[in-house]
């Protein structure tokens, strides 16, 4: 069984590493122990090593191209083990809780993404995930060949206009693609994109202390991350918890590169360390 405390081990570990360095799915089985603790993530480790031998023993080096590699994912993560996207009940928790959804075969798009990634990287395959804004999607290169893959559909292609009508249907009829939608994410970045959408959830449902309590976990694994601390620094402060809110604060004015928000900041501690006295 995996405590939390365990689990937040793990997690500040990968804080510490590079981040290519950075297991994605063993990340994300921590951070899913923190809402499920004294599981035991060894099961959860088994069936995704499953997957990855299930992939390593279709693949045939002599048969390689970006187009099999693309067909063995869908055959082992959709066709064998049965994984899809969540389009029922979308907005359930359980989507982004990477135990969950091992439990249940459906997940969010970053989720079951993080599957996807896990899978081919442990045959050497080059993939990455997207900055693509409301649905993720990851991207894989082979031999001068590219292709964007949505693992929420079953890892389908998609085509430019695949992804004008995508964007469209998750950021409004005027939104049009951008370069920057075509952007690599780093690991710790789609980790993050995993944790925003629990968040945004709790923040949705107006259950602040939830929402804190996923932030101190994403600090575990991107401590140096400055929008982290100013978010927790504002929850903290509106839930009227004000040393913590002028420590994370303090801690965001360290890390941010940004005169501006350095300045907005120190005024609002200022505000903040007034009210304590």
């Amino acid at each position: 069984m995996t405590s939390r405390a365990e689990a937040r081990e793990i997690l500040r570990r990968v804080g510490q590493q590079p981040d290519d360095e950075i297991d994605l799915a063993e990340a994300a089985l921590a951070l899913g122990s923190l809402e499920l603790p004294n599981v035991a993530l060894e099961d959860y480790r088994r069936h995704i090593a499953v997957l990855v031998d299930d992939l390593a023993q279709r693949n045939n080096p002599a048969a390689d191209s970006l187009e099999t590699r693309i067909a063995l994912l869908h055959e082992v993560i959709v066709e064998r083990h049965g994984y899809g996207g969540d389009h029922d009940t979308y907005d359930d928790l359980q989507n982004a809780n990477l135990l969950r959804v091992i439990d249940r075969r459906r997940g969010l798009p970053v989720a079951l993404g993080i599957l996807f990634m896990h899978a081919a990287r442990s045959q050497g395959w080059p993939i990455l995930g997207l900055n693509f804004p409301g649905h993720f999607l990851v991207r894989m290169d082979a031999d001068g060949a590219r292709a964007i893959l949505d693992p929420f559909n079953e890892g389908q292609v998609r085509t430019a206009v695949d992804l004008r009508d995508l964007l469209k249907a998750t950021a409004g009829s005027a939104a049009e693609l951008e370069p920057g939608h075509y952007q690599p994410v780093s690991n710790r970045d789609v980790l993050l994109r995993l944790q925003n959408n629990i968040k945004l959830r709790h923040l949705s449902a107006h259950d602040v202390p939830k929402a804190l309590e996923v932030l101190e976990a994403m600090r575990l694994f991107a401590p140096r991350e400055p929008s982290l601390w100013r978010e927790t620094g504002l929850l903290e402060a509106h839930s009227n918890n004000l040393g913590a809110a002028i420590a994370a604060l303090e801690t965001f004015m360290e890390l941010t590169d940004s005169d501006r928000h350095r300045h907005q900041t120190a005024a609002l501690i200022q505000q903040l360390k007034n009210r304590l006295n």
